[in-house]
Parts: structure tokens; C-alpha cells; sequence
């Protein structure tokens, strides 16, 4: 029940301030002149695209994984580097007991897609290319929904690093 206090607070303090932010905004200005009648105005574009994204981006919660991932690089049937990882899950804060619950399993199928990506030669050379990241990111996302299906929307790499042996 510790564990689960702090999260359950984090999810009644969202929907109470995302409540209040709604409750509270402001009315959408018009765009008139002055010879035009007010049915005749328009809203004017009260936000820009920026503050959209950042609408758009507090509705979405980043649950870091527990642990680093650690992956072998094997060449010729040697350990030659070790790559470790931190990821992180994109949800909507709903779903993190959810995904809290699931993450064993979680795991599991994320260390298999990154097994197979060393095997394949993706941790290899400029591992860090964009479209290296690209192709496993979009694996990593895979994996992910068939566990939990579409409640991950993204997968977050938010560290990488190659250690040669």
C-alpha cells in the first residue's frame, strides 16, 4: 500500500488541477474591428503552435522504467561491449498502475527486442545513428503494445552508452 499511496496521489492531484485548469480558463478572445458587428467576429488564435504542443504534451506521462538494460555486444562469440540503456514509457497517467503491474513482463519482451537488435549488428559502428534509433524505437514500441496494448503511445530512450571491454 506504500507504494501505491504516492501514485494514487499523483493521479488525484492531476485530475484535480487538470479540473481546475478547465474550470478557470480564460474566454477565447474575439478578432473585430470596430466596424464590425460582434456576430461577425471570429476568435482570434489565442494560442501558438508551441503552446499547443505543450497542451498537447500535458496530457501525456513518462513512466521511466525501474532499472538500466544492460546488452551484451557479441562478435565472434566474444563479449566486446556492453550497451546500457534507460527507457522510459509515454501514457497517459491513468495507465501507470497499469504498466506498474506489467513491468516483469515488460522487461522481458523489451530485453528480447534489444538481444535481437545487438545480434543484428544494430549496436555495432555509429549505433546512436537516427535511423538505427529510429528502427529500434519503433520495435521497442511493438513489444510494448502487445503486453499492454495501445495505453503506450511511445517509447523513450533517455540514456545510451556503449562500454567497450
Amino acid at each position: 500500500m506504500g507504494k501505491l499511496l504516492p501514485v494514487i496521489l499523483m493521479i488525484i492531484g492531476g485530475a484535480v488541477g487538470g479540473g481546475v485548469g478547465f474550470v478557470m480558463k480564460p474566454p477565447p478572445e474575439l478578432a473585430c474591428d470596430d466596424a464590425m458587428d460582434e456576430a461577425d467576429c471570429e476568435e482570434a488564435p489565442s494560442e501558438t503552435a508551441a503552446e499547443d504542443m505543450i497542451e498537447d504534451e500535458a496530457d501525456k506521462y513518462y513512466l521511466a522504467m525501474k532499472n538500466q538494460f544492460v546488452i551484451p555486444v557479441i562478435r565472434e562469440e566474444l563479449v566486446r561491449s556492453l550497451v546500457v540503456l534507460s527507457l522510459s514509457l509515454e501514457t497517459s497517467p491513468d495507465h501507470s498502475e497499469t504498466l506498474f503491474s506489467r513491468e516483469p513482463k515488460i522487461r522481458d519482451v523489451l530485453l528480447q527486442v534489444l538481444f535481437d537488435h545487438s545480434h543484428i549488428g544494430g549496436f555495432d559502428g555509429a549505433f546512436t545513428e537516427s535511423s538505427r534509433l529510429s528502427q529500434l524505437k519503433v520495435a521497442l514500441l511493438e513489444a510494448t503494445q502487445s503486453v499492454v496494448g495501445p495505453i503506450v503511445t511511445d517509447v523513450v530512450i533517455t540514456d545510451i552508452v556503449r562500454q567497450e571491454i
